[in-house]
């Protein structure tokens, strides 16, 4: 008959309550939620003085050398329930109770138990209660030693109570405790194990373990006892539900490598892109048949994240040699035009090197994050003397690419200003301004301007360090310069938006 349909016939609590049987319910907390009499009777308490205490409490351990072992026993029987919500049994338990002694007072009882732990269910499957069937069988155990401490002949009684049934009894739990010891070894190993550990139950994948790295995973959220599909809604739409689907379904574990997963640090808060290494491979039961699925993995994000920094710094050192070759090139050919002479080529040529050198030392002070324009400046006239020349300007961070340019254009300025410029002479000074006008659409001005030396005519012909400026302002820096040659000094004037960026 159908319980439901049996509780309206007869009232169960009083059945409960009526047993001869003694049984005691527990909660969560191992707290007293019940017991009927036949318990009241077998431990001499009073229900009022129960209800709500801590079991372990209200039946502290007595003084005998094994009590705190027999204590421990108990207490793991409980957890274990908790933990895997099956039955758990206690073949023998020496266990003292307080008893009222002759005078009044209390005093430890010897006892002896057989105790039956039986989980109770919610609708959900989560353990709620635990229901404790005990039997004092204190008066057995001394009835059976009696029988032993005899004339050792046989006895009915003995035939019934001997040796073997014992022996088979404490057989049995301590093979109990060796696998529970085992249980709670493998446990504690997958629980503080560096990799994320999951086991899934059920086809609704229902998050029945998760070890501690798996917690961080997930930013600590709460996805114990629930199905993926609700603990990590995030994942719906991402396939990794239809893997999981797939494993329980045909019992092919899945393996993924540097699969991208978006979580989130809470329940509404942004996604977080990480990369994961996983197996999922299914659980069988006794029948073989799928019962759930165990899914390992490790988070890899700073592995893929460290190999994509080192292809982006790979391209770009290929793309910063390749650029830096065709300007030697470009030098060697512009050079060897102007100059026909051996030496003088050799000379002109090594000296534009070492310019380019310079500001390639500058930046890589920098880790080729960039340079400020008075240190490529400084970096690129301190051969001719810093103190002839007079910088004045605000701090401009230029990108490595604009570096290099002006790199080359402040060399051919300050090698022309030494041969045929003011720095020529010994009164000659240079004079660098900049400044950056229209922030909306910032553009950088500088000007060079020379004074005190021998006036310089203006070519008939533009040389190689001319053009070399006029190239790497108008190409390299998408700017403009302008070159006078007025009586008094030579000026440049050079032009160049900031916000466009040349690699």
């Amino acid at each position: 008959m159908d319980l439901r349909k049996l509780a309206k016939t007869i009232d169960l609590v009083a059945a409960f309550d009526s047993s001869p049987n003694p049984y005691m319910l527990l909660d969560r907390d191992l707290r007293f939620a019940g017991m009927n009499q036949a318990y009241l009777d077998v431990t001499q308490r009073r229900r009022d003085d129960l209800i709500g205490h801590h079991v372990m409490e209200m039946f502290a351990p007595g003084d005998a050398p094994d009590s705190e072992e027999e204590s421990r026993r108990l207490r793991a029987s409980f957890d274990k329930v908790l933990a895997t919500g099956e039955p758990d049994h206690l073949a023998v338990l020496h266990y003292p109770v307080l008893t009222p002694g002759p005078d009044g007072e209390p005093v430890f009882d010897d006892r002896f138990w057989s105790c039956t732990h039986t989980p109770i269910k919610n609708e959900d499957g989560q353990v709620t209660h635990i229901l404790q069937h005990t039997s004092d069988v204190t008066e057995l155990l001394r009835l059976r030693q009696k029988t032993v401490d005899g004339a050792g002949q046989s006895s009915a009684l003995d035939a019934m109570v001997g040796d073997e049934v014992f022996r088979r009894a404490v057989k049995i739990e301590a093979n109990n405790q060796r696998l529970e010891a085992e249980r709670k070894q493998l446990t504690d190993m997958l629980m503080n194990a560096p990799g994320f550990v999951a086991v899934l139950n059920g086809p609704d994948h229902m998050i029945q373990f998760c070890n501690e790295a798996c917690y961080r995973l997930v930013s600590h959220r709460d996805i114990l006892g629930q199905p993926v599909r609700d603990a990590l809604p995030e994942l719906s739409d991402q396939g990794h539900l239809d893997f999981l689907n797939d494993v329980y379904e045909t019992g092919e574990p899945v393996y993924g490598r540097q699969r991208a997963f978006a979580l989130r640090h809470a329940q509404d808060g942004p996604l977080d892109h990480r990369y994961i290494d996983f197996a999922y491979q299914p659980i069988r039961g006794d029948e073989g048949k799928i019962v759930g699925i165990f899914v390992q993995g490790h988070d890899v994000t700073d592995v893929v994240l460290a190999a994509e920094r080192q292809k982006l710094m790979i391209d770009e050192l290929n793309h910063r040699v390749k650029n830096t070759l065709a300007t030697v090139q470009s030098i060697a050919m512009q050079t060897a035009r102007t100059h026909q002479d051996p030496s003088s080529f050799a000379a002109a040529f090594q000296s534009r090197i070492l310019a380019l050198s310079h500001t390639h030392d500058l930046l890589t002070r920098s880790h080729w994050e960039g340079a400020d324009l008075r240190a490529v400046l400084e970096h690129e006239t301190q051969a001719h003397g810093i103190g002839r020349l007079t910088m004045n300007g605000p701090h401009v961070a230029l990108s490595p690419a604009r570096a290099v340019s002006l790199g080359m254009i402040f060399h051919e300025l300050a090698t022309n200003a030494a041969k045929y410029g003011a720095l020529a002479c010994g009164d000659g000074r240079v004079m660098v301004d900049w400044a950056i006008s229209d922030q909306k659409s910032p553009r950088l001005h500088i000007t060079w301007r020379e004074a005190g030396g021998e006036p310089i005519p203006e070519p008939e012909r533009r040389g190689f360090g001319t053009r070399l400026i006029e190239r790497n302002v108008r190409h390299d820096l998408h700017g403009t310069v302008q070159l006078s040659y007025p009586p008094e000094g030579f000026c440049a004037e050079i032009s160049l938006p900031l916000e466009t960026e040349t690699l």
